[in-house]
């Protein structure tokens, strides 16, 4: 009884506090408040940190979730933690508003000066009648007293509020109850790259030129959602979430690379990059360390275990493919 009342709890005061932080939001935003740090961030990395923050209850609700990346980089000037709040709010929506086992859709692509952001889905559905007031601040569609959804209107209005801060539109699109719905988010974006600049060669790789990648983190969200990115990249993955299970499963899949959490429990990153240093069947292995320290001290022990290359989350797919793209250089230049 006491796990079950504890875990009531825990749920109860997340789901509170979301409440409050968009309370909170939406009064910055009234009052002229809130500021956002605009820097230039890749499409991809908006999207990783939203899948991350709305994985949770998808997985709870089961169901699937089909990624779709641009086929080459597209950067947009942005608060990345703002424009990441606003994806995973629509996926987060799409997920309550589905019947569990449902489909849920995440995309991007380029339209000439605008990158387009799609969230869609299987579910509810909405009726035309409530499409131009789906963003006022308190409006609910779903007006049954049993109010499933538990929330207070907020969350789309916040949505909107924030895109037009960045200088773009969001738009919903249903064909009525029970057939869905699908939330485009339009916002300006930097010119395309040329096709021989560094952005060309960490583009998503077909699967033909695809790498076998393990990601060893304890974080079983993280991973697996940094998973569904690589995999939608053009990768083969491999999952392990303690340094015990990815020892074995390096031996017996010879993955090209390895991204490694420092902080996993029992033997640290550290100890397993010095393992698989020592296993005579993955000589050409690249190791790679994830981490949230990014001092000097943590950097020169990371080189002293083995490893290849120190990234400090979050990491963005872009940073990845990047490094990728150097190892099959490497590879062919062999």
């Amino acid at each position: 009884h006491f796990t079950w009342c504890r875990d009531i709890i825990a749920r109860q005061t997340q789901h509170l506090t979301r409440l409050v932080d968009d309370l909170l939001d939406i009064s910055r935003i009234t009052r002229g408040k809130i500021e956002l740090r605009m820097e230039l961030v890749e499409v991809v990395d908006i999207l990783e940190r939203a899948v991350e923050t709305a994985r949770p209850l998808i997985d709870a609700r089961r169901h699937e979730l089909r990624v779709q990346l641009p086929h080459a980089p597209i950067q947009v000037k942005c608060d990345r933690f703002r424009l990441a709040q606003v994806v995973s709010n629509l996926l987060t929506n799409a997920a309550k508003y589905t019947d569990e086992g449902g489909q849920i859709h995440l995309s991007a692509e380029r339209n000439g000066d605008e990158v387009s952001i799609r969230v869609g889905d299987t579910g509810h559905g909405l009726d035309p009648s409530v499409l131009p007031h789906l963003f006022d601040l308190f409006y609910q569609a779903d007006q049954t007293l049993d109010r499933a959804g538990g929330g207070l209107g907020i969350g789309l209005s916040l949505v909107k509020r924030l895109v037009d801060l960045h200088g773009g539109t969001v738009q919903v699109f249903s064909e009525g109850r029970g057939q869905g719905s699908e939330f485009v988010i339009c916002l300006p974006c930097l010119p395309a790259l040329p096709t021989d600049a560094v952005g060309a060669a960490i583009a998503s790789a077909p699967s033909q030129d695809g790498l076998c990648v393990l990601i060893v983190d304890d974080n079983r969200d993280a991973a697996d959602s940094l998973a569904v990115l690589l995999d939608q990249a053009g990768h083969r993955v491999l999952t392990a979430y303690d340094g015990e299970t990815a020892l074995p499963v390096a031996r017996a899949q010879r993955p090209q690379i390895a991204l490694i959490d420092l902080g996993l429990p029992g033997a640290d990153g550290y100890a397993l990059a010095l393992r698989l240093r020592q296993q005579t069947e993955l000589p050409g292995l690249r190791l790679v360390a994830l981490t949230g320290y990014g001092d000097p001290e943590s950097r020169q022990c990371s080189r002293a275990a083995g490893f290849d290359a120190h990234l400090v989350k979050p990491v963005d797919i872009a940073t990845l493919q990047c490094l990728f793209a150097k190892y099959r250089n490497r590879v062919a230049q062999a």
